[in-house]
This record gives C-alpha cells, structure tokens and sequence, in this order.
C-alpha cells in the first residue's frame, strides 16, 4: 500500500508562485512515474504534470513552461513548483502514482492517489 499526502496550496494572486508537495509512505518505489493532476468544479481530473526515470518530464500543454515537477528520492517528495499562476489554475490539486516506470499522462494508469490540495488563484 501507497499514501500520498499533499500540501502547499493556498490562495495567492495572480502571477504568483506555490509550491507544492507530495510526501509518499509506504509501499513506495522508486520506478513509479509520479504524476500531479487537476480537478476544477464542473470540470474532469486532467494531467498537470509527470515524472519519471529519474529526471525526464512530461507536462500539459496549458501549463509548460510555468510549472516544473521535480522529486527528492530521499525524502520520498515529489514537487509542483507553480509560476506565474493564473485564475484558470484554479483547482484541486493531486498527486499520483503510477506503477507504468516509462511515463503516463492517463488518470485510469495511476494506481495511488493524495487527497487533494485547493490551489486558488484570484483575479
């Protein structure tokens, strides 16, 4: 079994910067690809973000280049680091992972889940 437990989100302006983090206990491994999903009210969970293999990266098109996802092995951490943030970033936020070691931008192939963490971004 896998926890995932996220923290970081708040309130902040438009332009603004979080951080976000995922803590994994348990079951965990380093192959996972670890991931950072999205969810607005009204709308589906989709793909932020994604690594795996150690360092290679993927990202959704409406957030590259703002937005890095990293991960600290020996802390079992994986990071969101949210720049120049807008209101349509607003959501809950999810860290994943997938048992798929070579990268997935698909909810259905993440096997564990955090609870969420709101990320609010006002206007």
């Amino acid at each position: 079994q896998v926890q995932l437990v996220e923290s970081g989100g708040g309130l902040v302006q438009t332009g603004g910067s979080l951080r976000l983090s995922c803590a994994a206990s348990g079951r965990t491994f380093t192959t996972f690809t670890m991931g950072w999903f999205r969810q607005a009210p009204g709308k589906e969970r989709e793909f932020v973000a994604a690594i795996f293999w150690a360092t290679n990266t993927y990202y959704a098109d409406s957030v590259r280049g703002r937005f890095t996802i990293s991960k600290d092995n020996a802390k079992n951490t994986v990071y969101l680091q949210m720049n120049n943030l807008k209101p349509e970033d607003t959501a809950v936020y999810y860290c994943a992972a997938s048992r798929i070691s070579s990268g997935t931008k698909i909810v259905g192939q993440y096997d564990y889940w955090g609870q969420g963490t709101q990320v609010t971004v006002s206007s």
